[in-house]
């Protein structure tokens, strides 16, 4: 998987992860380009979920990792995950139930967003882009799951990142509602130039990216 000309994505090199003794991920080379979603399929056990953790920082330290992680150019290695600019997206959407939809949202925004009148526009533009108009003062429990879901992506998207995990983040979804939400999650990680990073046991989610597909275990 190369990431091919212009500016480099997201890279992992001799990637390890172990635990317990036992290898989950050996000698893992790959680079995911801007614009284009990989895939890494497997049974459960063979360390997917724990490679997006060694990429965004947070792997329990059970585990022994080894290898380079490296976004836009940089290594990722000394940096702690709040410094990384990694969004994922996991089954849950994990939206805080103590703040109104649009919170959620604005919780998202960098610091580099000032001013109320601008974090209220970035907001309004998320919740249009996702044809949530009108949504923002709703609480979270109130949404169905499809609306839940496009949430969670527009909040991962207003933080700004350089790259995007996605952790089965369709599993939970019924036949119909997982292509349509499937479809919206690709084509705002296509738009936006990251390289995304799906786990997935579903052959059709691998199937709809376009893009390499690598087997674990």
């Amino acid at each position: 998987m190369a990431s091919g000309p212009g500016a480099p994505g997201l890279e992992l090199e001799h990637v390890t992860i172990s635990i317990g003794g036992r290898r989950l991920i050996e000698d893992l080379t790959m680079a995911v380009a801007p614009g284009e979603i990989a895939t890494i399929m497997g049974p459960s056990g063979s360390g997917k979920s724990s490679l997006l953790s060694f990429i965004c920082g947070t792997l329990e330290p059970d585990f022994e990792a080894l290898g380079l992680i490296r976004l836009a150019g940089v290594e990722l290695g000394p940096c702690p995950p709040e410094r990384r600019r990694v969004g994922i997206l996991f089954q849950d959407d994990l939206l805080f139930p103590h703040l109104s939809v649009g919170e959620n949202l604005e919780f998202a925004l960098p610091a580099s967003v000032r001013g109320r009148a601008a974090r209220r526009a970035k907001v309004a533009a998320a919740l249009a882009e996702a044809d949530l108009v009108g949504f923002g003062g709703r609480d979270p429990a109130s949404l169905s799951g499809g609306q839940r879901a496009r949430v969670a992506l527009m909040r991962t998207l207003l933080a700004e990142p350089r790259a995007l995990l996605l952790d089965e983040p369709f599993a939970k979804l019924d036949v119909a509602l997982r292509a349509r939400i499937r479809r919206f999650v690709y084509v705002h990680a296509q738009a936006a130039s990251l390289p995304t990073l799906l786990v997935t046991h579903d052959p059709e989610d691998a199937r709809t990216t376009g893009g390499p597909v690598l087997e674990l275990g």
